[in-house]
């Protein structure tokens, strides 16, 4: 393990680091698992206590202590209502009530000195840590997941001028300036912090998501059982696997299945796997124009990535238009993990087409580019040893840049500095 000009050493106390975020273990769903990672990660270095709420994405249902320790960190669990989140007035009554718990939680455990690294999910949590942290002397650092108020432009839920965009850029402002430091997940993202945090003196660091190299590699696709068992063994399969929401180009992927599905001597078959709220719509577009290269499937546990990640030629990573610098799909990085290729729709400079285009592992089209869609799959499917260069360049690059004590030397930098 390296050393670090500000690591204490074994006589010291080592300093106290909070790690907040709605979802924590046993949450496995993207935030929930990259925070606990992170926060058992940081242990030898930190004194880490997290700060979360109780289960109510994939672990629903489970009531879990209110305190406890695990893996060398202390869990204080805030209460809150855990209404249906896909109903959007239950996700309010639970963003506010776990934000009024969390925020008199934080002003009991907070105090001077201490280091706090809060995550932009939900995106009132870091306005309420904000506050409890410089009221009790700690230091707060934004780890920006989703970018606010983009996501909502891009959604088509806000407009470019609209009071609400107003009003979440004026507060954003004020977070910004006394954060101690911003962390970004993407370098598109950092440069959208750039401009957004213009006079303001708050550094901004890019620390990219990782892939689970422990659980996912490369496996022979000859030996795939979800092949088999879905019956396409002799086909050019594209997955989409992950949420299927406002921010993600669903459309453009549709619109070429739907062409490709009029040839009979196509070879390409779609399969979508997860869930989320456009999942009706394709459900609905798949009913209309009967199509019989579309195969949905229900979201599988974390465990099985292995399995569903290698039952395809090359994995589908799409965002809408205007998300450039509002977000990073972490799903990217176990694609990579398992040795596929990714086939990108997204705006040109997005995170996801520059780690496409720093390895070559794989294309990047423009969101809505239906023809270049159509025409991308071609070439990958006309060439299988460019295919298959692809994903060897792809399992590399997770290994050497993405993986999670890559990701965690530069948490323990960030948050020392």
């Amino acid at each position: 393990m390296p050393e670090y000009r500000n690591e204490p050493s074994p006589t010291e106390t080592k300093p106290r680091l909070w790690v907040v975020s709605e979802l924590y273990y046993p949450e496995v769903t993207s935030t929930g698992y990259y925070l606990t990672q992170i926060a058992e990660g940081l242990t030898d270095t930190f004194d880490v206590k997290a700060l979360c709420g109780q289960p109510n994405y994939s672990a629903r249902g489970t009531r879990a202590p209110k305190r406890e320790v695990r893996c060398g960190v202390e869990i204080f669990r805030a209460a809150g209502t855990t209404l249906n989140k896909n109903v959007i007035l239950f996700r309010l009554v639970n963003m506010l009530t776990l934000g009024l718990s969390t925020f008199f939680l934080s002003l009991r455990q907070f105090r001077k000195g201490d280091r706090v690294l809060v995550v932009t999910n939900p995106p009132t949590l870091p306005f309420v840590i904000a506050v409890s942290s410089l009221f009790r002397g700690a230091a707060y650092t934004l780890l920006i997941h989703d970018n606010y108020p983009e996501i909502l432009i891009a959604a088509g839920k806000a407009g470019d001028r609209s009071l609400i965009v107003k009003f979440l850029g004026f507060w954003n402002r004020w977070l910004y300036k006394h954060a101690a430091r911003i962390i970004a997940v993407g370098r598109d993202m950092r440069e959208l912090l750039n401009s957004k945090t213009k006079g303001l003196d708050v550094s901004i660091s890019v620390i990219p998501n990782w892939a689970e190299l422990e659980t996912v590699e490369p496996r022979p696709r000859a030996e795939n059982s979800l092949l088999k068992e879905l019956g396409l063994s002799d086909r050019f399969v594209l997955l989409y696997a992950g949420n299927m929401g406002y921010p993600n180009d669903i459309e453009t992927i549709l619109a070429a299945a739907k062409v490709l599905n009029a040839d009979p001597s196509s070879r390409f078959h779609f399969v979508f796997l997860g869930a989320g709220v456009k999942l009706s719509s394709i459900k609905k577009f798949v009913a209309e124009n009967r199509l019989s290269n579309i195969t949905l499937l229900d979201p599988r546990p974390r465990s099985e990535q292995i399995d569903f990640l290698n039952a395809c030629d090359a994995g589908l990573v799409s965002l809408v238009p205007k998300m450039k610098g509002v977000s990073m799909p972490s799903r990217t990085y176990n694609i990579l993990a398992a040795g596929k290729p990714i086939v990108g729709i997204t705006e040109p400079e997005s995170e996801v087409d520059l780690v496409i285009k720093d390895d070559a592992v794989g294309v990047n089209v423009e969101p809505g580019d239906v023809d270049g869609l159509l025409n991308a799959l071609k070439d990958l499917a006309d060439d299988p040893k460019a295919l298959a260069a692809m994903g060897e360049r792809a399992r590399a690059a997770s290994c050497e840049k993405y993986s999670l004590e890559t990701a965690l030397t530069a948490y323990r930098r960030a948050l020392l500095g």
